[in-house]
């Protein structure tokens, strides 16, 4: 029921000013936090063993970038109150919706199976038993999870799950760091222009700036204002932007530096441990993890393998849920956690066929990491056409009204967007040599 104190405009400022910080957090901190899913996990740990502390410099690059594109998703979503998706079928061609929608749904899908995966071993690694069983159970888990509990509620679960990610923080204080050539290898990395480094940054970039997270972050803005009934799209409540933009910018530095923080950290610890010991080839997170048991010391090893489910619980619901929101979108469909699933059938079965296809790819001859890689190719090449359609539309005052974004949102969203393309272009010559 809605609080009494928020049932008149003019009583929700002095409710806003109330509010202390971590209330105001909600989706840039889930989005981010759920941007450090098992399978980025995995790219950070391969990253940090193969060329130690020479990777630690792109999660500090890619922060500001990350900042900047995952602001602008969030104030499309907030200025019309339509998501990315919906916004792209009322301005922009069909067949480049269908062909992103389409893609975005094959790619989240094994990125699931990857998680879940990866879930199920951590847990094998932890209690015994097989790997599987574990995979489909946590799987099905996080599914009833979010058909079932209204998202007023369940985006307060989602925030606790981010907690987990306080693992890959911890990790790095029971290991022996050498911080100096850590913060010189940050500020003054060695380059290399071999094929696998380019590659490696690419997989770094392309985990850490996703689709996923763009049209998430856009659709939970509209959950957001569903929620509360006396907000509107900024569009209609211009006097509402103030505040709303404040919320904004601070939940998405926020977000966004957890994000990197723990990636930047799961790339040291790796570096420190696995680097320095010959273990240079790591293939999952769940290998990781194990690997680092003999060389940093078992409560080392409870922590990153408690790390990977905590993060797969929250990281599953995001990829389902942005690949329904985008085919709802896509379709003019009823879409959103805090309806009933029979109010909104369409949307939780898209939730549901992601989800279980990416239980059942675990249970089939697939190679996981394979289907890893191609998921990571799909990712990164719809991203650069999504992002230059998010820049554009950001521009537009079809779309933004008033609110079109300003010269420094502008500067860092197409920084972000060429980065993106300049490392797909080296992805592919990389493989080409």
């Amino acid at each position: 029921m809605q609080d009494p104190a928020t049932s008149s405009a003019t009583s929700r400022p002095v409710q806003a000013h109330r509010q202390s910080w971590v209330k105001k957090l909600g989706p840039g901190l889930i989005t981010g936090a759920a941007d450090d899913d098992p399978s980025g996990i995995a790219t950070y740990s391969q990253a940090g063993a193969q060329f130690g502390p020479n990777m630690l410099w792109t999660v500090f690059l890619t922060y500001p970038l990350m900042v900047g594109i995952q602001i602008i998703s969030a104030k499309i979503g907030r200025v019309s109150g339509h998501g990315l998706a919906s916004n792209m079928r009322l301005h922009y061609p069909a067949w480049l919706l269908y062909l992103v929608v389409g893609l975005l749904l094959v790619a989240n899908t094994i990125n699931i199976a990857a998680d879940v995966s990866a879930m199920g071993e951590s847990l094998s690694l932890l209690t015994g038993g097989p790997a599987q069983p574990y995979a489909a159970g946590l799987g099905i888990i996080s599914l009833l999870l979010q058909m079932f509990i209204p998202y007023s509620r369940y985006v307060r679960l989602l925030k606790w799950l981010t907690l987990g990610l306080l693992a890959y923080v911890a990790t790095v204080f029971v290991v022996e760091v050498p911080w100096a050539q850590a913060v010189e290898h940050t500020l003054l990395p060695h380059l290399s222009w071999t094929p696998e480094y380019l590659t490696t940054v690419v997989a770094v970039f392309g985990t850490t700036i996703s689709p996923y997270l763009f049209f998430w972050q856009a659709s939970e803005e509209v959950e957001e204002l569903r929620a509360k009934p006396t907000s509107r799209p900024l569009n209609e409540a211009p006097e509402q932007a103030r505040s709303n933009f404040r919320r904004i910018r601070l939940d998405t530095i926020i977000g966004m530096g957890f994000s990197n923080l723990v990636a930047f950290f799961i790339i040291l610890t790796a570096a420190v441990t696995l680097h320095v010991h010959g273990v240079t080839d790591i293939q999952t997170s769940a290998q990781a993890a194990a690997a680092l048991e003999p060389i940093a010391g078992h409560f080392a090893f409870l922590l990153f393998s408690a790390g990977i489910i905590g993060t797969g619980l929250l990281a599953v619901p995001v990829l389902a849920g942005s690949a329904a929101y985008a085919m709802a979108g896509a379709f003019n469909w009823k879409n959103g956690l805090e309806y009933a699933p029979g109010a909104a059938r369409k949307f939780y079965a898209i939730i549901a066929v992601a989800t279980l296809g990416g239980i059942g790819l675990c249970f089939t001859p697939i190679d996981p990491i394979k289907a890893l890689y191609w998921s990571a190719v799909i990712n990164g090449v719809i991203s650069v056409p999504i992002m230059v359609v998010m820049m554009l539309m950001a521009s537009r005052r079809e779309i933004m009204g008033q609110f079109v974004i300003g010269p420094r949102l502008r500067i860092a969203g197409w920084l972000a967007t060429g980065m993106m393309g300049a490392a797909v272009l080296a992805m592919f010559w990389a493989q080409l040599r």
